[in-house]
């Protein structure tokens, strides 16, 4: 047990420190990710292998019990739930089973860091300077300030990722701001009121046809 009001230790480190094949692995995804130190690496990891574990202890009661390939009760709860939250997260696809979560890799989890979102959505030009952009108050998820590179980020959320509303990079002219966020977020805007048009178009009631007829006088 931790103690009261110190935070624990939120990842594993290598069993085996010095294997050159997992050290070189490890220095490519710090580099491709734009990651501090390895220990960001590692926090991934710990996190992969957490779900990968829930997901091996899930298959095993599934060969275990006497319908083949169903869940029942708490296991199945726990399935939804598991499922659901890689789900949000974008980390697996929507029709995605337990047997998916076995072939993650690290790159799937980093992928989903707020870092990789920012350079992915064209709102910097490097995962560097992304990661620059986050840690100085620059960019916002719903008009919120968002200062944690290795934050998270639902589907939901990665389309109201963009700059904070007193950056300086809200302006078009600044020189830090790449070329290409003006039309991507004319597009998002255009997608996002496309999608409610269409929202509000599926949730108005039907129109009744047929109204009065106008009689004809008697001549």
């Amino acid at each position: 047990m931790a103690y009261p009001g110190k935070k624990s230790k939120s990842y594993e480190t290598p069993r085996h420190p010095w294997q050159e094949a997992r050290m070189a692995a490890e220095v490519q995804l710090v580099k491709a990710y734009g990651l501090r130190n390895k220990k960001e690496v590692w926090k991934a990891a710990s996190m992969l292998r957490m779900y990968r574990s829930e997901a091996r202890k899930l298959l095993a009661q599934v060969a275990s019990g006497g319908q083949e390939g169903e869940l029942e009760g708490h296991y199945a709860t726990q399935s939804e739930e598991i499922l659901s939250k890689l789900i949000r997260y974008g980390i697996i696809k929507a029709d995605a089973n337990v047997d998916d979560i076995l072939s993650l890799k690290t790159e799937n989890i980093l992928e989903r860091r707020l870092q990789t979102q920012v350079l992915r959505l064209g709102l910097a030009r490097t995962v560097i300077q992304a990661r620059q952009f986050i840690t100085h108050g620059h960019i916002a998820i719903n008009g919120r300030k968002a200062t944690i590179p290795g934050m998270l980020v639902s589907k939901e959320d990665e389309m109201h990722i963009g700059y904070y509303g007193s950056s300086p990079l809200m302006s078009e002219s600044h020189s830090e701001r790449p070329v290409q966020v003006a039309s991507f977020l004319a597009d998002s805007a255009t997608t996002l009121k496309a999608a409610a048009e269409a929202k509000q178009a599926r949730e108005r009631p039907p129109e009744r046809g047929g109204g009065r007829k106008k009689r004809g006088g008697r001549r």
